[in-house]
């Protein structure tokens, strides 16, 4: 699992921390925002593409999603959407990566609990984007965000049922708005779970602190991963690099089957 970690990185502030992650030997999850694809800018991906490869680093993608939805009502919504969603899936090629994490749009109190009107939308929504992530060899993920249970999510991977299609499991937001238990949770998720977010809280606030900093039951996550011989690959989202640090710590010794110390 070690290979498969990674931490977060938004593209916007690259110059400032590849330096740094190049020389903690970190695998960093690029992160972009609409802004980011405003010029051209495979020429410094493929830059960054050569520098990880040739300190053996690999990276997955996190593309944008603020304003964005792919089961929108409003049909210029998702024409927008896929249209970022399609630079995303071009820059994730040029990097090489194999993982792209997308925020699916749903939250029940915009669609007064009606999942339905958003699943039906998806469904006309991802295909296009599915051929082209397969043509591409790119595994895209549904990351949870505001969804107390992961019925429409799963609703969603299920009926679609593409090998490219599936889910990535964020810790922090599961802790603010999941109803359902861990194990639960992950059940539903099955085999289609392909990406781990790995942040800490206490239920209050998006805090990401680092792993074991907060309440969540990181052992029993990586128990279940054991368990259930599911292995996907994961991301740290701490917001400074002393916590980056202290939460890398903490996720290598559960991966090696131990407890880590937590801290306040």
């Amino acid at each position: 699992m070690p290979d498969k970690l990674h931490v977060h990185l938004p593209y916007r502030l690259l110059d400032r921390y590849l330096p740094f992650i190049l020389e903690h030997r970190l695998q960093p999850e690029i992160a972009f925002l609409a802004d980011d694809f405003a010029q051209p800018i495979d020429a410094a991906l493929q830059q960054l593409a050569r520098e990880l490869s040739s300190a053996g680093l690999s990276a997955t993608v996190h593309a944008p999603f603020m304003d964005l939805n792919p089961g929108a009502l409003d049909p210029l919504v998702r024409d927008a959407t896929l249209i970022r969603y399609q630079q995303t899936l071009d820059a994730a090629a040029t990097l090489g990566a194999t993982v792209v994490v997308f925020h699916p749009g749903y939250d029940r109190w915009r669609y007064g609990g009606q999942s339905r009107l958003w699943i039906d939308q998806s469904l006309k929504f991802w295909p296009p984007l599915l051929r082209r992530a397969e043509q591409q060899q790119i595994r895209m993920a549904l990351e949870n965000i505001f969804e107390e249970e992961p019925t429409s999510l799963t609703d969603l991977v299920t009926e679609i049922d593409s090998d490219w299609l599936g889910h990535c499991f964020d810790t922090g937001h599961w802790n603010l708005f999941g109803q359902s238990s861990l194990p639960e949770w992950l059940s539903a998720l099955g085999a289609r779970l392909f990406h781990l977010h790995l942040h800490d809280n206490f239920g209050d606030r998006d805090a990401h602190l680092p792993v074991g900093a907060g309440q969540i039951d990181f052992p029993l996550l990586f128990a279940w991963l054991c368990r259930n011989q599911v292995n996907p690959s994961m991301t740290l989202e701490a917001h400074s690099q002393e916590l980056l640090l202290r939460s890398r710590s903490a996720a290598l010794a559960l991966i090696s089957g131990n407890t880590p110390e937590r801290h306040p």
